[in-house]
């Protein structure tokens, strides 16, 4: 069993990391998880919060709001938005709970307060202020 896999962390906007690692904790919808190499195959959906991962460069944190994590024989991570945690600025994290407060709203409209899509909408909303306080921001 080799000491590192492959982990490539993507989002629409770019790709975000290319690394070798031994170690990465996932923020699941289900619960966190930590894949390390040999690790069963899963594929789990992520929730808002902090990827952390461990490579021969030392730990990085990265943010990332929701998406997919796929174990294999390596990592992919694959995520409706994501940055490394040193460029998560107080601006960018007050336009990513906008967007969420948006679609919040949108589920109340559209859904006439159906109890799925609208607590869908409201976790995310909560997770992301959670986050938010996690890293230091505010959700003002």
């Amino acid at each position: 069993m080799a000491n590192t896999m492959q982990f490539d962390l993507v989002s629409p906007e770019r790709r975000v990391a290319t690394l070798e690692v031994s170690a990465v904790q996932i923020p699941g919808t289900d619960g966190d998880l930590t894949a390390m190499p040999g690790h069963a195959p899963l594929i789990t959906t992520l929730r808002p919060g902090i990827l952390r991962v461990e490579s021969t460069e030392g730990a990085k944190e990265y943010v990332v709001t929701g998406g997919f994590a796929e174990i294999g024989e390596g990592l992919s991570v694959l995520a409706e938005k994501a940055l490394p945690r040193d460029e998560m600025t107080q601006e960018t994290f007050d336009e990513i709970i906008a967007e969420a407060r948006a679609a919040l709203d949108n589920a109340k409209e559209f859904f006439h307060s159906e109890p799925g899509p609208v607590d869908d909408a409201a976790k995310l909303l909560s997770d992301m202020v959670a986050l938010g306080g996690h890293i230091g921001l505010n959700a003002d």
